[in-house]
């Protein structure tokens, strides 16, 4: 089946976020929303079909994810990665962030400490944090064209004469975007393995977020983690989600896979009483895993094209450079040779280019001065993005 799209589809009285909120947000009207992490395109058609099959029975009492369910994703796995995955290996949660909190609170206890790599994804931090844990930052190298991680820091936050002359280290976790949001990197098999490997030899857990995984908008493939070996995959619990990949982030639902039977437990104790799927997000995410590779195949294609574009008008404009992505609908743009510190350069994207974006200070060390751009939209939104801050840029 076909899906179109460049149509325009109104979300007002929807409660969008995105569309309703954007002028509290940003405190201006007239804002053209480019921000929250938020499709403007359909969700999947077998989605929505299974949806209104499931709303003709008029009870929604407790429930629990069928097998058919754990087939589909089990069979994806498998299909699109070559990982084969075991039920008792999969539990659900509602939401990607959700199963972030729980994995730090299973490996974590306070005062411990977690890595995570900036410029990254923001509630990464407050995950950390809110657990009672220090962030230990592993920023990434940015050589002005592409991001890559830094091993040799890496390496360093184990090492206790750097750090901690007294006491032992206490790093109990690694907190992974693969796909990078917001850089765009997808990473590589030997980049990944690199880093796996100094995670092995420090017995440090990873915690690998590939809710972007099926987003690819470059010449390039997704390496789960976890297939990078026995003891990697011992070593690594997976997030992933259909939220991002079929629009369906409002209804709340996620998977984890915990191949390592201890870390699956711990797991399941911190998850306890506070990691409930609702009755239409398993429906709705077992359709999508079963019947939206083509959905996929069309989506990622409509956001090359759009990339492409909004690459090729923006990479012209004095002072911005558009960070060449592989993954995810998120363009990282880097503003910083406009020559205005982070507030101004907020104040400009709001009040005279119109767009409101996720501000590059916000995801932390190494963002200052760029501006994260969503184009998962129709293409008349990303020309129209364009024409604006064209027009503001060459206002300056």
């Amino acid at each position: 089946m076909e899906y179109d799209f460049d149509e325009l589809i109104d979300r007002s009285g929807t409660h969008s976020a995105k569309w309703e909120r954007t002028a509290q947000m940003f405190g201006s009207d007239g804002v053209l929303p480019m921000w929250v992490a938020d499709m403007d395109l359909p969700a999947p058609r077998p989605v929505l079909e299974a949806m209104r099959e499931r709303l003709d029975h008029p009870l929604f009492g407790y429930t629990y994810p069928p097998d058919s369910l754990y087939e589909a994703i089990i069979d994806r796995m498998w299909r699109f990665y070559g990982w084969q995955v075991k039920k008792e290996w999969i539990t659900f949660t509602p939401g990607v962030v959700n199963a972030l909190h729980i994995a730090i609170d299973a490996l974590t206890r306070s005062g411990d400490e977690v890595i995570v790599q900036s410029p990254v994804y923001y509630p990464f931090f407050s995950a950390v944090t809110n657990n009672g844990c220090q962030v230990v930052n592993n920023q990434l190298h940015y050589d002005g064209v592409q991001y890559t991680m830094d091993y040799d820091d890496l390496r360093d936050k184990f090492v206790p004469s750097t750090r901690f002359p007294v006491r032992s280290p206490r790093v109990r976790g690694m907190v992974l975007c693969s796909p990078h949001n917001p850089v765009g990197r997808v990473w590589s098999g030997r980049e990944l393995e690199d880093m796996a490997a100094i995670c092995l030899e420090n017995d440090c857990t990873i915690i690998s977020d590939e809710i972007h995984c099926d987003l690819l908008v470059d010449d390039v493939s997704h390496t789960v983690t976890s297939t990078l070996g026995a003891e990697v995959q011992d070593n690594t619990i997976t997030l992933m989600a259909p939220s991002k990949t079929f629009n369906l982030a409002g209804l709340g639902a996620s998977f984890v896979i915990i191949p390592n039977p201890q870390l699956r437990e711990q797991f399941a104790v911190a998850a306890a009483g506070h990691a409930k799927v609702n009755a239409m997000g398993f429906v709705a995410m077992e359709a999508a895993l079963r019947d939206g590779d083509d959905y996929v195949r069309q989506l990622n294609a409509h956001l090359r094209r759009n990339v492409e574009f909004f690459s090729r008008r923006v990479n012209r404009l004095s002072g911005v450079r558009v960070v060449p992505p592989e993954g995810t609908y998120l363009v990282w743009v880097d503003m910083r040779g406009l020559g205005m510190d982070d507030m101004q350069l907020r104040d400009f994207m709001i009040e005279r280019a119109r767009i409101a974006t996720d501000f590059g200070f916000a995801f932390g060390a190494g963002g200052e001065g760029f501006q994260r751009f969503n184009l998962a939209c129709p293409h008349s939104l990303v020309r129209e993005a364009v024409d604006r801050l064209e027009t503001a840029v060459s206002k300056l």
